[in-house]
């Protein structure tokens, strides 16, 4: 029968769920959503495509808030009347059933508490994401593969579309490096705190005397722009090259030269786009890159170093945010919030929730004090 406990959890969540509900201001959202709409019903609405992306984006993004929001509040209220149904008619199925259900709903309405916390300028944007290998030779550039897959399997679990840019294959094993994108309302904010160095720890499949290594890749993650964020970068700062793209080992993938490399000359990044057969589309991608990662030097120039903004951390001792360990023991451990998981295996299949969910409020706790 739904006990203290149930009604006190059932209390709990819904004060939280009622935080939430007045943080976001559902009136505001209804009421740009209804603004929206009469945008998106316009005759002319698709005369600048650019203006009418940005527009339907937002209104589907809105949209999607808001049915997560009334359908928790509704899946709330039928676990309390389930719960009192199960009470006055001794059903204990039933109150297995709610618990259950409240069980669930914890997890929902906390993982909504922490997008809450987003409020940065860029937060709600697309993510961007770069993996680099670091110290550790092949051990590193296989462990930088690991970790892009970590990630493309994260947006999976979540139905989260991904695009990748641009893959520069090791020589025996791995990645050097690897660029893309995640299309999904916050997740750039969400993905933001994934930045730094990721420290592996495991015995190595390509040392033949079976012994331990410690290899290090860096996260770099920058918001993608959109057209109204548009910078001005003067040609004559850009060097373009084009060559033909490859795959594992080096091999050509395309018969002509449609990858771009853009280099920026004042600051030395370097970003570069295989994954389309037009150069033209390859090269005005890697112009919305390299404009998104300048706009992140721009912005952190007040608060860090240049390698710092960069991302260019050394990926090597000293500086790791987060190590996983395969050998002697098993564990992945964040060393700035201290939260961990004892199952490698399944976080690096893409479940890390854990980890960002503590990570954007260990990094709001931060802010605030």
């Amino acid at each position: 029968m739904a006990g203290p406990d149930f009604s006190e959890r059932l209390k709990q969540l819904d004060a939280t769920l009622t935080s939430i509900e007045q943080v976001l201001d559902l009136d505001r959202i209804r009421a740009e959503i209804a603004d929206l709409g009469e945008q998106v019903a316009a005759p002319d609405l698709w005369d600048d495509q650019a203006n009418a992306q940005r527009v339907t984006g937002r209104l589907s993004v809105l949209q999607s808030e808001l049915e997560r929001v009334t359908g928790l509040r509704s899946r709330l209220d039928d676990a309390e009347v389930l719960a009192q149904l199960a009470t006055e008619e001794g059903d204990s199925a039933s109150q297995a059933e709610a618990d259950s259900e409240l069980d669930r709903l914890t997890k929902s309405i906390e993982a909504l508490e922490v997008r809450t916390l987003l409020s940065g300028e860029y937060d709600e944007r697309d993510a961007l994401v770069t993996i680099r290998s670091g110290a550790g030779g092949v051990d590193a550039a296989d462990w930088a593969e690991m970790l892009m897959r970590m990630y493309l399997r994260w947006a999976e679990r979540h139905k989260y579309p991904t695009e990748v840019y641009d893959t520069s294959y090791a020589e025996e094993a791995g990645i050097k490096s690897a660029t893309f994108a995640v299309r999904a309302p916050y997740a750039f904010g969400t993905l933001s705190v994934e930045q730094g160095t990721h420290r592996l720890v495991r015995i190595s499949p390509f040392d033949n005397q079976g012994r331990r290594q410690t290899s290090f890749a860096a996260v770099e993650v920058v918001p993608v722009l959109e057209q109204t964020d548009e910078m001005d970068i003067p040609e004559e700062e850009i060097k373009v090259d084009v060559y033909r793209s490859s795959g594992p080992g080096g091999q050509s993938v395309n018969t002509t030269d449609s990858a771009v490399r853009l280099t920026h000359l004042p600051t030395g990044l370097v970003v570069a786009v295989q994954n389309e057969k037009s150069q033209l589309q390859n090269k005005n991608t890697a112009m919305v890159i390299l404009k998104a990662r300048l706009l992140a030097i721009t912005r952190a120039e007040e608060k860090a170093t240049l390698d710092e903004i960069r991302g260019d951390v050394m990926a090597s001792w000293g500086d790791q945010m987060r190590s996983y360990v395969l050998n002697p023991y098993q564990m992945v451990k964040d060393l700035r919030t201290d939260y961990e998981e004892g199952n490698p295996s399944t976080v690096l299949d893409g479940d890390i929730d854990g980890f960002v969910e503590a990570g954007i409020r260990w990094r709001r706790s931060a802010v605030v004090t």
